[in-house]
């Protein structure tokens, strides 16, 4: 019975897949030619060396494409391509441009491509970009450490001075709580949305964002419910709200991390150091927020320790990602599920 009952449930599926899988390959049967070629380059990543430029190219368009000219500075410059200088449609490549930049010059590069298609990139103020290196990888990390863990540290340890408050006051806390997390939530989503407008149009970065906060968020409530049937009451204790809390906090500091690493990779040394200030004074009331569940209970230091590395710790993950590897759909998903975590908090502050 219960097999009879699966193939039933499997037959609409396979059937639905098998239709989208026909007009994926075979198009929706209207064929009719652009007036104008289709082609999409998207440029990734622009690297400054020594020689010149390196730029991290992907032809996100329907059609095949090759690369014919490349302008720098309004002039036609010597380039080269890697592996080739046509691309098949999701192709990705690298092209070489040996040429003289100058410190702190904005420059603008133009690929040209066959069909006379034009994509454009620009260097705000010419810099070398850090080499991945052993010493940048623990200045990076550094970096993090200081911006997460260490602000979200030191808000942890006004614990014992909130635990003297009278209930009015832990109510104001945790209504100032919430306020933090809504602001959190908002930026969280704003940040996301601006990393995926970078990515290629046909990724759809925002609704990576919105998918990916809108199935942590449900996958987190059937996280919640499964932890209730098993551990009753102990499921929504205040530690479990003020580690999830962590989790949220934890994963917008990610997003964080990305904001401070790109901009040093990219030679933004004076908004990278902007970026570290302010991240470091506001993380502080992270700390504040997450210990503000705690104080019914009587944790342990332990319980501190796993928390400040849970909240700031991926801030460390975000200056390395965004200082070596870098990519916006990633950013985008992340940003997505952290903002889909806070927003899980709202109702868990509510029992708490």
């Amino acid at each position: 019975m219960k097999t009879k009952w699966l193939i039933s449930g499997l037959i609409p599926l396979l059937l639905l897949i098998a239709v989208v899988a026909w007009v994926t390959v075979n198009g929706a049967g209207i064929e009719k030619d652009p007036a104008a070629p289709i082609e999409v380059l998207n440029i990734e990543r622009i690297i400054t060396t020594n020689n010149g430029f390196e730029l991290s190219v992907s032809n996100t368009g329907p059609e095949t494409m090759t690369i014919s000219q490349v302008i720098v500075d309004d002039s036609i410059w010597n380039f080269s391509v890697s592996p080739s200088e046509t691309f098949e449609r999701f192709d990705e490549g690298v092209v070489k441009i040996n040429y003289p930049w100058v410190q702190g010059d904005p420059h603008i590069i133009k690929i040209i491509s066959a069909n006379g298609i034009i994509t454009e990139g620009e260097i705000a103020a010419a810099t070398r970009t850090p080499e991945r290196s052993w010493d940048n990888f623990l200045n990076y990390g550094f970096i993090g450490f200081y911006v997460g863990i260490v602000p979200i540290t030191l808000g942890l340890l006004w614990y014992p001075f909130m635990k003297r408050f009278s209930r009015k006051w832990i109510n104001a806390i945790l209504a100032l709580t919430v306020g933090l997390l809504l602001f959190l939530f908002i930026g969280t989503l704003a940040d996301g949305f601006e990393i995926g407008a970078e990515a290629p149009a046909v990724l759809q970065g925002d609704m990576v964002v919105i998918l990916g906060a809108l199935l942590t968020f449900i996958l987190l409530i059937g996280f919640d419910q499964f932890q209730q049937k098993r551990l009753e009451k102990k499921a929504s204790s205040p530690f479990n709200i003020a580690l999830l809390m962590a989790v949220g906090i934890g994963l917008h500091n990610f997003g964080e991390g990305l904001a401070i690493g790109t901009s040093f990779s990219l030679g933004e040394a004076a908004l990278g150091t902007f970026l570290i200030i302010g991240f470091t004074l506001h993380n502080i009331t992270e700390g504040i927020g997450i210990a503000a569940p705690l104080l019914k209970i009587k944790p342990r230091i332990r319980d501190f320790i796993l928390l400040g590395i849970v909240a700031g710790a991926p801030a460390i993950l975000g200056t390395w990602f965004g200082g070596f590897i870098f990519s916006p759909i990633l950013g985008a998903l992340f940003l997505g599920i952290g903002a889909g975590a806070i927003y899980k908090l709202f109702m868990s502050l509510q029992k708490c």
